[in-house]
């Protein structure tokens, strides 16, 4: 997602106490970033952070980290989430706001971390051959998720893009990974646990249908 600069972006990340800068410097004890030994739970590309924000909100019982690229952002991600902690009456106590390449995560994670749970929420779906490898969902970013994502560990993928979606189920199989439940009509499936994200609304606005999959690590 293209977004314009924003000058306050990095100043009002510098005082965010929940904004990791330097995701490397926790490489190997992403488990001790809170307080506590609850689930941890990661959005590859957390975009302007509704999704993030609305899940950490609704499970307080889950840790979450929420990772983005781009500082500009991750800005916008901190305003989203202290909007809806206020207006919930809740300090941030359960997410971190995470600058990190997803391309190239294993520069921040390893073996020693123990994720439960990714998310992968309309990644760009790089439709040329050329730059497919770029996908959050290609066997190469797979294979990098399963050195730290726990055996029995879950990803969760939503897209608008039938392409992407099809040839992701492919890059499952390669990796890995079993398929726990899959729809191609996110909004019309049996699905009980959705939140609506932004792009989400958007895209079902205009009529497409929203695929869906859960895919385990065996």
């Amino acid at each position: 997602m293209r977004i314009r600069r924003k000058k306050w972006a990095r100043p009002e990340l510098a005082i965010c106490p929940y904004y990791i800068e330097n995701a490397a410097e926790h490489k190997g004890k992403w488990n001790e970033v809170f307080p506590n030994d609850r689930p941890l739970y990661a959005e590859l590309g957390c975009g302007k952070g509704w999704f993030a924000a609305q899940a950490a909100l609704k499970y307080p019982e889950i840790n979450w980290l929420a990772m983005d690229i781009k500082s500009d952002m991750l800005g916008v991600a901190r305003r989203t989430v202290e909007k809806a902690f206020s207006e919930a009456g809740r300090e941030v106590d359960n997410l971190k706001l995470v600058s990190q390449n997803i391309e190239m995560i294993l520069t921040s994670f390893d073996e020693n971390d123990r994720i439960d749970r990714l998310y992968i929420n309309f990644c760009n779906p790089w439709p040329k051959d050329k730059h497919n490898k770029r996908r959050l969902t290609h066997t190469r970013q797979l294979k990098q998720y399963r050195v730290f994502l726990k055996d029995g560990g879950e990803i969760h993928f939503k897209t608008d893009d039938d392409e992407l979606f099809e040839e992701s189920l492919d890059y499952f199989a390669e990796s890995g990974f079993e398929i726990k439940y899959l729809t191609r009509d996110l909004h019309g499936s049996d699905y009980p646990d959705n939140l609506v994200t932004e792009h989400e609304k958007m895209f079902t606005e205009e009529g497409k249908k929203i695929k869906f999959l859960i895919a385990v690590k065996k």
